[in-house]
């Protein structure tokens, strides 16, 4: 590089621990076990008990299976070392599998609803005894589940696509519970495919939400507890700091904020405390603010942006 183009990095690109999903395999592995084992259960009590709601809450859960099976795979390639093409590993597959799960949970929302609606315009006799069976057995399947992922939700957005699939199984399973209760002690079956639209439209609304924020990563928005316009101060409020500018935050994956940016300092104080100091009282600055681990600063002295922006033409 020319003269005034050093780098500072607070950290390399992968975390030695991997990412924050990877902490919560071994859960993520038993809440699978779990799920394809009520949704084989609730597969038969709907059969059974000719309910559309647990049809419904055993269909979303083999999707729940499906989109846990792929964060499990997301997890692994996750966290496989990074090469000379792919400097960040596979890291982004996490925030891709997120995204999988989003698109599974919207499409299963709006079968539930359909059918929902189908069976309003087709009633059937629909035996509540045996859906409060099945029901219990998904809802407390569901709730040991929750337990497994409520920590790991808070600090991967795969990891929460998994937390939000079981939260609305476990949503559903109280309906079903609710709807039978109501059959058996007044024999109103509009109440199975009235829980069938409530299960539908917990879905939609959480899964909105989440597809949002997978959407924020994909973009490359700045992280959302991360201030640009706070950052811009701090930097500009170091002792020499003349400007900040390709001043650029975004996410990885989840776990792994980066930030990066050109810093124009005055030429005497880089002279006086050197390049080294100053990327110091950098880094020092946003570790202590900003939960951004992963930084790259550029120094320039005065001037020389003019000078980079007509070799860049």
């Amino acid at each position: 590089m020319g003269a005034g183009h050093d780098h500072g990095h607070t950290h390399s690109h992968a975390p030695p621990t991997g990412t924050a999903a990877l902490a919560y395999r071994g859960r993520l592995r038993v809440a699978l076990a779990i799920t394809l084992g009520v949704m084989v259960v609730e597969i038969t009590g709907g059969l059974l008990a000719d309910s559309l709601a647990l049809i419904a809450d055993a269909a979303h859960m083999a999707t729940d299976a499906l989109g846990l099976g792929m964060a499990l795979l997301a997890i692994h390639f996750a966290n496989r070392p990074a090469s000379t093409n792919r400097t960040f590993g596979f890291a982004r597959a996490e925030i891709l599998a997120a995204l999988a799960n989003c698109m599974l949970l919207l499409v299963v929302g709006g079968y539930v609803l359909y059918e929902a609606i189908q069976r309003f315009l087709t009633p059937a006799d629909t035996r509540g005894g045996l859906m409060i069976v099945f029901g219990l057995i998904g809802l407390v399947a569901n709730m040991i589940s929750l337990t497994l992922l409520v920590r790991g939700q808070a600090e991967s957005l795969n990891v929460r696509a998994a937390f939000l699939e079981v939260a609305a199984d476990a949503l559903g399973s109280l309906a079903v519970l609710i709807s039978a209760t109501v059959i058996l002690t007044t024999g109103w079956q509009a109440a199975d495919p009235i829980a069938s639209l409530v299960i539908g439209l917990m879905i939609v609304p959480r899964t909105l939400k989440l597809l949002r924020e997978t959407l924020d990563v994909l973009l490359e928005s700045a992280p959302k507890d991360v201030d640009m316009a706070e950052v811009r101060t701090h930097i500009l409020a170091l002792d020499g700091v003349q400007d900040v500018h390709d001043l650029h935050a975004w996410t990885i994956t989840s776990g792994m904020p980066v930030l990066s940016a050109h810093v124009v300092v005055r030429s005497d104080v880089l002279n006086a405390i050197g390049h080294e100091k100053m990327l110091h009282e950098l880094q020092g600055c946003l570790g202590h603010h900003f939960d951004v681990e992963h930084c790259t600063f550029q120094l320039e002295p005065s001037g020389h942006a003019e000078h980079e922006a007509r070799l860049c033409h």
